[in-house]
């Protein structure tokens, strides 16, 4: 499969009826969407790798380039899928963070960018993100969008990589602390999400995620309030704790 017909494909799973129902769930990118499944698109990512066209790991970065591209939502969705982690350059990333318009995209496409060289770094320039200051003539990144993506690359790591260490979560605390107070609907709840993950992945982190969210539920801010509550009920239910046992 080549990039052509990949976008044809793409274009002929159109389902104006899908795109109602993504609405309905926030899904309201500014690119073109043509509301194909989550499982059709990892099917179609399937595809493409087994073709005889696609030889190399080289051969798929750049149809993932070229999909990025498109300005079409499913597409870009897709290059992730197909996307070789140890071929994404920091440029690259740097350019589809500011593509990102909705927030199912940050959350898939982190599950790409979480196993790059780039993540940790990634996770410190984003979670400080200030979107600039707009003027008539400008057309400037979502921040919103931006800051999500360095929370839930935290929780896609926390679910995932066996191989961090307690102390590099617990590294991430401040950058989860000063987020908090983020009243913006998209961040607040990627940062529940990244410490309800650390919180979860053993006896000592969950000790140390509660404490975390005691912390900021003493903040004077309704959303780090509600993000530690949300947190607390979680991690100390009985289900996690008895799980961790």
């Amino acid at each position: 499969m080549n990039y052509q017909d990949i976008i044809n494909k793409l274009e002929s799973l159109s389902n104006p009826k899908n795109i109602k129902g993504m609405a309905r769930f926030g899904i309201t990118p500014k690119s073109k969407i043509l509301g194909i499944s989550i499982y059709n698109l990892r099917k179609i990512a399937k595809e493409i790798k087994k073709s005889s066209s696609v030889k190399t790991s080289e051969d798929l970065h750049a149809i993932a380039k070229k999909l990025w591209s498109s300005n079409i939502h499913e597409a870009r969705i897709l290059a992730s899928f197909i996307e070789d982690p140890t071929k994404v350059t920091e440029k690259q990333l740097d350019q589809w963070v500011k593509d990102f318009d909705s927030w199912d995209i940050v959350d898939l496409v982190s599950e790409l960018i979480a196993h790059t060289p780039h993540v940790i770094k990634k996770i410190n320039e984003w979670a400080n993100y200030e979107e600039p200051a707009r003027n008539a003539t400008q057309s400037v990144a979502g921040g919103e969008f931006v800051k999500r993506s360095a929370f839930s690359l935290i929780a896609e790591l926390a679910w995932w990589d066996k191989k961090m260490t307690d102390k590099e979560f617990i590294d991430f605390f401040p950058l989860i602390k000063k987020a908090a107070t983020d009243e913006r609907n998209y961040v607040k709840k990627s940062v529940n999400w990244a410490i309800r993950n650390i919180g979860k992945r053993n006896k000592n982190l969950n000790k140390k995620a509660i404490k975390l969210s005691r912390e900021i539920q003493k903040i004077d801010s309704k959303s780090a309030r509600w993000t530690a509550a949300n947190a607390l009920r979680e991690l100390t239910s009985e289900k996690i704790q008895t799980r961790l046992k």
